[in-house]
């Protein structure tokens, strides 16, 4: 997805993804992956999560990047924060207490901007990107991430040939050969979620089911 084509959806609110309430895969799991209170989490392609609230909340330093400015003002205009803006390399950085968001490209990221990390959290990335750049992030998340480093996330799947996608479906066999070389990959939570997302099924999609991962880099073992 090019960025043109986020821009057009932010600008015209085409953000049918956003969750205004912390998704309860996230509150069920996170801490399954017992992450100590004080350490830093990254969010990729974090849009205006308030998921990145409830991680703030719990006690951690969060780092969120997204490529659309907008989204990013957004997140600090709805949760009443007040940024400071400062120029960090190649990203327009702001920041309001434990949080952080990084506007610019993921794949602009440096293992160092990510030194001493103790875990991410993926909601809406990988399955907001199409295969090719679907593999380029697996690719560059599992260099850039440090090592010991866990991670959450969060995938869904239907029939792809049913709808054109953003979401893509991710299935649990592309989730192991994407990041399956760097992390051991457990799945925590497997849910049929097609009656409650009437929006899919009313546009034909027969099949549907949310995916909880929890990961862990394989330096580790």
């Amino acid at each position: 997805m090019e960025e043109g084509f986020w821009q057009t959806r932010w600008q015209r609110d085409q953000i049918g993804f956003h969750l205004n309430t912390v998704n309860p895969g996230l509150e069920s799991y996170w801490s399954r992956l017992n992450i100590a209170k004080g350490s830093h989490v990254f969010v990729p392609l974090c849009g205006k999560s308030v998921d990145m609230c409830w991680l703030a909340e719990q006690g951690y330093k969060v780092l969120g990047i997204e490529l659309i400015e907008k989204a990013v003002t957004d997140f600090f205009v709805e949760q009443k924060l007040t940024p400071v803006i400062r120029q960090r390399g190649p990203f327009t950085a702001y920041s309001a207490g434990q949080i952080t968001i990084l506007c610019g490209n993921f794949f602009d990221l440096r293992a160092e901007d990510l030194i001493n990390f103790a875990a991410f959290y993926d909601r809406a990335a990988l399955i907001a990107l199409p295969e090719e750049l679907r593999k380029q992030y697996a690719a560059h998340l599992s260099a850039i991430m440090p090592q010991g480093c866990k991670g959450l996330l969060l995938t869904m799947d239907y029939p792809q040939h049913q709808m054109k996608g953003p979401p893509f479906a991710v299935p649990p066999e592309q989730v192991e050969q994407l990041l399956g070389e760097a992390f051991t990959i457990e799945c925590t939570e497997q849910r049929d979620i097609l009656d409650e997302e009437w929006r899919f099924k009313a546009v034909g999609i027969t099949r549907m089911f949310d995916y909880v991962y929890c990961v862990r880099c394989r330096s580790l073992e």
